[in-house]
C-alpha cells in the first residue's frame, strides 16, 4: 500500500515510517516539524526509493490537500498531535488547534480524496489515540472499548475531542475510520520530556531523577515498536467504525518503573559510588494527575490476533542501552524548548 503517515518524524509516527518501509509499503511522511520532530529518527528509510517526506501542518488545509493530490494514498495513519501532558497545562490552546482543528481538516481532506476517488472499499483512515480518553481508574478494572470518556487534562480532552470527530465522520459520511487508544509507550528516539528518557538522561548527568507525588500514580507500558506493529495490523484488518485497545499489559507504579530504570543504568553504566536510585527527588505532583491506567486487551488479540512480544523488563534494557549507545541523537535535542525543565506546574 502507499500510506499516508501524519507526524511520522515524531516518536511512535517513526516507529511505524520504518516498519511500514522495511515491510514494502509506500510511505509519505507528513509533519510539520515542530519541536519534538526528529528527521534523524527516519535516516534508515531516508534514503529508500519507498519513502517520501513531505512538510506540511494538519491545521493548513490547502497543504493537505495538495498532499493528497500529489500522491494518491491507498490509507492514512494519523500520529500527528500534540502528545505532551505537562505542556498542555501551560498552553492548552496549541493542542486544541492541533489535535482537534488539525484532526477536523485531515478528516475534511481525506473525505474529499476519498469521495473523488468514488469512495473505494478498500481506503480507510486509521486514527490514532491515548487511553487517557477514559480518565482515572481506581485500584481494580481495565478500560475497555465501552468505557465512558472522562479525559482530566487539556491533552486528554483534546484527543478526546479527536476521537469523536473520526467516530462522527464514520457514521455521518461513512469514512472509512478505525480508531486505536493505546497505552504509555517507550523506546528508542523518544523525546527527552517524557518519564523514561527523562529519568535515563538525568540519572547520567548526576541531576535528580523527578517522581510526581508520591510515585504511586500506576501506568500500563507499551514497548514502541510493539504498537507500531499493533498499529500495521488496525490499519490491514481493524473494522472500519471500530475501536481497538492496545495495550502492553505491564502496569508498573512511576515509583518501580523509576527503580528498575536505576538497577539497569546500575548494571550497565555503574556510577563511581552507589546507586542511580540515590538521585531519585519526589516532586509537587502534577495539577489533576490521573491515578491509574489500564487496558484490556482482549478485543485486539481476539480480532486481530495481537499482543505484546516485548516484556517491560526487556523493553527497559533495550530502551536504556539505545540511550547509552545514541548519545549524539538525545544530545542535540538538548537545546529545544522545555527541555531539561518541569513543565505543567500551573494549577
Amino acid at each position: 500500500m502507499k500510506l499516508l503517515v501524519t507526524g511520522g518524524a515524531g516518536f511512535i509516527g517513526s516507529a511505524v515510517v520504518r516498519l511500514a518501509v522495511a515491510r514494502g509499503h509506500s510511505v509519505v511522511n507528513l509533519d510539520a516539524l515542530t519541536y519534538a520532530a526528529c528527521l534523524e529518527n527516519l535516516a534508515e528509510v531516508a534514503d529508500s526509493p519507498l519513502y517520501a517526506f513531505e512538510q506540511a501542518d494538519i491545521r493548513d488545509r490547502a497543504a493537505l490537500d495538495r498532499v493528497f493530490a500529489a500522491h494518491a494514498p491507498d490509507a492514512v495513519m494519523h500520529l500527528a498531535a500534540e502528545s505532551h501532558v505537562d505542556r498542555s497545562i501551560d498552553g492548552p490552546g496549541t493542542f486544541v488547534e492541533t489535535n482537534v482543528t488539525g484532526t477536523y481538516n485531515l478528516l475534511e481532506a481525506a473525505r474529499a480524496y476519498w469521495t473523488g476517488r468514488g469512495r473505494p472499499g478498500d481506503f480507510r483512515l486509521l486514527h490514532i489515540s491515548t487511553d487517557e480518553v477514559y480518565g482515572s481508574l481506581g485500584r481494580e478494572g481495565r478500560f475497555t472499548e465501552a468505557t465512558p470518556y472522562d479525559p482530566r487534562s487539556p491533552y486528554s480532552a483534546s484527543k478526546a475531542a479527536s476521537d469523536h470527530l473520526a467516530r462522527a465522520w464514520y457514521h455521518t459520511y461513512g469514512l472509512p475510520v478505525v480508531l486505536t487508544n493505546c497505552s504509555n509507550n517507550y523506546g528508542p528516539y523518544q523525546f527527552p520530556e517524557k518519564l523514561i528518557p527523562v529519568v535515563i538522561l538525568n540519572a547520567l548527568a548526576g541531576r535528580p531523577l523527578p517522581i510526581y507525588g508520591d510515585g504511586s500514580n500506576v501506568r500500563d507500558w507499551l514497548y514502541v515498536e510493539d504498537h507500531a506493529e499493533a498499529l500495521l495490523l488496525a490499519l490491514a484488518a481493524g473494522v472500519p467504525g471500530r475501536s481497538y485497545n492496545i495495550g502492553g499489559e505491564a502496569e508498573r507504579s512511576n515509583l518501580d518503573l523509576v527503580q528498575t530504570l536505576c538497577a539497569i543504568l546500575d548494571a550497565m553504566r555503574p556510577r563511581v559510588s552507589g546507586s542511580y536510585a540515590d538521585q531519585i527527588t519526589f516532586v509537587t505532583d502534577r495539577p489533576g494527575h490521573d491515578a491509574r491506567y489500564a487496558i484490556d486487551p482482549a478485543r485486539v488479540r481476539a480480532e486481530l490476533g495481537w499482543r505484546p512480544s516485548v516484556t517491560v523488563e526487556e523493553g527497559l534494557e533495550r530502551t536504556v542501552a539505545w540511550y547509552l549507545a545514541n548519545e549524539a541523537w538525545w544530545s542535540a535535542l538538548q537545546g529545544r524548548d522545555g527541555v531539561g525543565r518541569r513543565l505543567g506546574v500551573t494549577a
